[in-house]
């Protein structure tokens, strides 16, 4: 590890990303719970989507409520409240969202279930807001998007772990025959959730994380400007839709998944877990292989490194996947499709607009082909947009709050309102779903790539524009 990187403050930094792992978990989990609400409250497939809705709207509701209540107290709510204490405060929240599951499993109640994902969202919106700064806070300013890749990779170990340990609580066994699960197999696994919210939250409260931090905007000042508001930029208003149709392709794309399994190609819905995990892990395997220079600077390892990565991300799919008692069998393929990831990664060498532009492609290439074929190719197909989602939301991020100067938080703060795309484009390709069939309502993610495609060339112009060219880029994950 090189001697910048050893300045991380890893004894309040691992703690932190405990909440990275909760993102992951829930969001992932959620693609599990929707086969199971669309049998127990024969629900139309649009309708289950609006688990979706509720979960990813809610940050967008958090986030301004959080510039209301600012503006009204005339003071930042974290500056106030203090980082630490913030972050434990969204927690609470997020465990108060869960205990909602227990009465809305007895009353056998769908309105009240959304109700609980709407606030576990809500918590998590405040926890997103302060944990990415914190982040990069904690060690050197040059390191601080390595750290985010870092905490990304956690997050991405929990979309890859979360439906299966999900699935097995609801269903209760790997090789239970039985489908037509009670609603009230949902209770236990959320309310141990929500336990662990709790414990998480008041072991942060009393960790060595600081509650003011010294946090570095490094902001370069803008050049002479009359703008007075972020969304005079046009990079940042064509980047808040393409966060919006970036986070609603990478969510529809696994949440109508469980239902393409089971109607198309007979799934069992008990079955339909690893492949979901499968989708998630795909983008921990290409954000592992962007996080490789958080540990070595030297040029040599980093392009080995870059290929070995997404094999070890890869492996810990597989690992988890045997545990569970899955058959591998169907999935060790799989490793030949991670080849044309790698090799689209070193075509880029890192320009977030080249980047972008590609992945974008191979996205479109890949849903096309899901369209275009059915049985296991059409699977793969549609798992591996997860593999070329895994670069977007840095690369998106950058180029849109790029020139903003000064105007670079409230930029950011827009973007982040913009993760609602995950339940609206998600419940549009159910009502697709419902008026077509599944396997067409997937031209839904064609039309978001096509955007995300356009935008890589179009806001190449207006920064060349404005002075502003590109190097390398690593990021996050939302």
């Amino acid at each position: 590890m090189s001697s910048a990187n050893a300045q991380t403050k890893w004894a309040q930094f691992i703690p932190l990303v405990t909440v990275f792992f909760f993102w992951g978990f829930i969001a992932a989990s959620n693609d599990i719970l929707i086969p199971v609400f669309k049998t127990a409250f024969n629900l139309q497939q649009w309708q289950s989507q609006l688990v979706s809705v509720a979960f990813y709207v809610a940050y967008t509701v958090g986030s301004l409520l959080y510039i209301g209540i600012s503006a009204i107290t005339k003071q930042d709510i974290v500056s106030r409240l203090g980082y630490k204490n913030s972050l434990a405060l969204g927690l609470i929240i997020s465990a108060l969202g869960t205990l909602l599951f227990y009465p809305a499993a007895n009353l056998h109640s769908f309105p009240l279930m959304l109700s609980g994902l709407f606030i576990v969202g809500l918590g998590f919106s405040l926890q997103q807001t302060v944990a990415n700064p914190l982040a990069i806070s904690l060690g050197p300013i040059n390191t601080g998007s390595q750290r985010l890749t870092l905490a990304g990779g956690i997050n991405n170990f929990g979309t890859t772990i979360g439906p299966l340990i999900v699935s097995f609580a609801i269903f209760g066994s790997i090789s239970s025959p039985e489908t037509n699960v009670s609603i009230d197999s949902v209770k236990g696994p959320y309310l141990i959730l929500g336990a662990a919210f709790a414990i998480v939250a008041v072991l942060l409260k009393y960790s060595s994380l600081p509650n003011h931090p010294a946090i570095e905007d490094d902001v370069v000042e803008d050049k002479v400007s009359t703008k007075t508001s972020a969304l005079q930029y046009p990079q940042l208003l064509m980047g808040m839709l393409a966060i919006f149709l970036y986070v609603g392709v990478e969510v529809s794309t696994a949440s109508n998944l469980p239902a393409y399994l089971e109607k198309d190609l007979g799934f069992l819905t008990k079955d339909v877990a690893p492949y979901v995990s499968l989708y998630w892990a795909s983008l921990m395997i290409g954000r592992w292989g962007g996080a490789v220079e958080a540990f070595t600077s030297d040029p040599t390892w980093q392009k080995i490194l870059k290929i070995v990565a997404p094999y070890l991300a890869f492996g810990v799919f597989l690992l988890v996947n045997l545990i569970a008692e899955h058959d591998l069998a169907p999935f060790y393929i799989y490793a030949a499709v991670i080849v044309v990831l790698i090799a689209a990664d070193f075509a880029s060498k890192g320009n977030p607009a080249t980047m972008l532009l590609l992945f974008s492609l191979l996205g479109i290439t890949a849903i096309a082909i899901g369209m275009a074929t059915s049985g296991m190719v059409s699977v793969y197909a549609f798992t591996s947009v997860g593999l070329f989602c895994s670069t977007l939301w840095p690369c998106i991020f950058t180029l849109a709050v790029s020139g903003l100067g000064k105007k670079t938080t409230q930029g950011s703060n827009f973007l982040v309102m913009m993760i609602m795309g995950g339940g609206v484009v998600s419940l549009i390709q159910g009502l697709v779903a419902d008026a077509t069939d599944i396997h067409s309502s997937y031209i839904v993610g064609i039309i978001c790539f096509a955007y995300l495609a356009t935008y890589a060339v179009v806001v190449k112009g207006i920064l060349k524009a404005q002075g502003i060219s590109f190097g390398k880029v690593s990021g996050g994950a939302h």
